[in-house]
């Protein structure tokens, strides 16, 4: 029959990787059938319950407690087992030996005195605490611990952006800086590709295909996996670009994440547009609302975003000259203003709303979609409007805009009577059946509405050189009148985008680009291997031999945070 031996340390805390280290030592003894080794926090107690290595004395332990169990074939067995806790405990900590350890933060700046991040992974409940801590001592954060309440996340990397500096976390598996690799990061050759990502696997697949490609990565910016949540509200993820886009060695930008709610999508892609760097958006699973977007790329998956990425780091020079303005100018600053979209097309007016509803809001349509609304009455348009006026309640007792443009000419004039309309956008589609001259009839209210004021008119035209209406003709006559022509949706939408959609700016202060650039000097205060991973690749760090203030006691940990503040 086994035997089952408990032995309970108070306060003795030790990470996660050197209690797996013990417990698999201890699995690996003679006589010894099974063990564990954890701090005793109500999940781990369960984990063990399920496992069959509970006990009374179990049952008792704190979650600041150390919790090693043994069952074993005798009781020798399992009596010899505990008795070599603390020697399996010396041989697992990979800092061994005379190394000097410090006890407080205080201790290890005095030890690296030039440190300019913290590497924090200790328990979710006391990570906060510590996070905390050293951004009071000056130091930019990689938060690796999980279950950190979503109010302490907002108020350090409110913090944070406050003082000019960046928090990445809490939940942040990755990131790469200046070449060196924070966490769980894949060694990739350096280059002119930056990344921003709210996904630690997605960030190393991607950067693991860049360098697959033969590209390179400049900088990996982890923001933890909540980041781009309406709570946060994309913190990290916009210092994080404004960070890229003033380095100088990052040439393209790499965004990827689960997809945001719209307010914050409309945020994030508004910071990214303000980078002037091309942009390749990833937000997994999302279906892109177009292949471009101005200088914002979408891609459908991991590899292709890396596979767009590398290939617009061949021709970076290239992407810029291409969102001048098609008249030759620059494009300018925003215009703002509302946008007006009256479709002929359907499926053209489906395709832009759908792009479009990452950029402006409130945005109105007679169709429907999330996060549409819908308009009060369909003959008056609402802040920025989209109207599909070939659908039902448009055509009842007239013929269907394709033929006939005299609704779209009086819209016209409706749209342009309104002076906080800035923009508005006509499909003219050609072809057997249309209207033999709908260029004929446009053309005239386009130009009698900008007689009155700088009012731009975007027009997508779809037909060939063979239609009976004669294209060139028709782009001609639409040109004439003042309307910028696209023979594409995608191009006619970025030019939306440019005109309407204002930048979103950086959180101020910005955090110093030097961060970038400067050799990687860290305290790390939690997981000893990730202390062993900087060393390893070159970086400078210090190891914290930190344990929970107070013995993890709540009721002290309370009253020590008081007197701190």
């Amino acid at each position: 029959m086994s035997v089952l031996k408990t032995e309970v340390r108070p306060g003795g805390y030790y990470d996660s990787i050197v209690l797996m280290q013990l417990q698999a030592a201890l699995a690996d003894l003679p006589g010894v059938e099974d063990a564990g080794a954890v701090m005793a926090t109500p999940e781990n107690r369960a984990l063990l319950e399920a496992s069959g290595l509970m006990s009374d004395v179990a049952v008792e332990a704190g979650p600041a407690d150390l919790l090693v169990v043994v069952r074993a074939e005798t009781e020798d067995a399992a009596t010899d087992a505990l008795s070599r806790v603390d020697g399996l405990l010396v041989r697992g900590g990979t800092g061994g030996g005379d190394d000097y350890r410090p006890r407080s933060l205080e201790s290890a700046l005095k030890v690296l005195p030039e440190a300019r991040w913290a590497l924090v992974s200790t328990p979710g409940r006391f990570a906060a605490g510590v996070a905390r801590e050293a951004l009071d001592r000056g130091l930019n954060l990689f938060l690796y611990s999980d279950n950190v309440t979503v109010e302490d996340e907002v108020a350090l990397k409110r913090r944070a952006a406050a003082d000019g500096r960046l928090v990445m976390g809490p939940d942040c598996g990755t990131a790469l800086i200046a070449g060196v690799g924070f966490g769980f990061a894949n060694r990739v050759r350096r280059g002119s590709i930056g990344l921003v990502a709210a996904s630690g696997t997605g960030l190393q697949a991607i950067s693991s295909h860049v360098h697959a490609l033969g590209g390179g990565v400049s900088h990996a910016i982890g923001t933890g996996g909540r980041d781009l949540a309406e709570e946060v509200g994309a913190l990290t993820a916009r210092q994080g670009l404004d960070l890229l886009a003033r380095d100088p060695g990052t040439e393209v930008i790499v965004l990827v994440s689960k997809p945001p709610v719209p307010s914050v999508a409309r945020s994030v892609l508004g910071a990214a547009r303000g980078t002037g760097k091309p942009v390749v958006v990833h937000f997994l699973g999302f279906a892109p609302p177009a292949r471009r977007i101005g200088s914002l790329y979408f891609a459908t998956s991991l590899p292709e975003a890396a596979w767009m990425a590398v290939d617009l780091a061949k021709s970076a020079g290239a992407v810029v000259d291409a969102e001048k303005d098609p008249r030759g100018e620059d494009g300018g600053a925003s215009a703002g203003g509302y946008l007006r979209g009256l479709f002929a097309g359907g499926t053209l007016a489906s395709e832009s709303l759908l792009a479009l509803k990452n950029f402006l809001d409130p945005l109105h349509s007679n169709m429907k979609g999330d996060t549409i609304r819908p308009l009060e009455a369909v003959p008056r348009s609402e802040f920025h409007t989209i109207l599909d006026l070939g659908a039902d309640e448009y055509t009842v007792g007239r013929l269907h805009p394709m033929i006939d443009n005299d609704m779209r000419v009086r819209r016209i004039a409706q749209e342009a009577a309104d002076p906080e309309v800035g923009l508005i956008l006509l499909d003219l589609v050609l072809g057997d059946g249309a209207h033999p001259d709908p260029a004929g009839e446009l053309a005239p209210a386009i130009a009698e509405a900008r007689r009155s004021r700088d009012l731009e008119f975007v027009v997508v035209v779809v037909g060939t050189d063979e239609d009976p209406q004669d294209l060139a003709s028709q782009v001609a006559a639409l040109e004439d009148s003042g309307a910028l022509v696209f023979e594409d949706l995608t191009s006619a939408l970025s030019r939306v985008v440019d005109r309407l959609v204002e930048v979103v700016p950086p959180p101020l202060p910005p955090v110093e680009v030097e961060l970038l650039s400067a050799p990687v000097v860290a305290v790390n205060i939690g997981l000893e291997s990730f202390s062993e991973s900087l060393a390893d690749q070159g970086a400078q760090a210090v190891h914290l031999d930190w344990n929970p203030p107070a013995g993890g006691d709540d009721q002290l940990m309370a009253i020590l945070e008081r007197m701190r503040r």
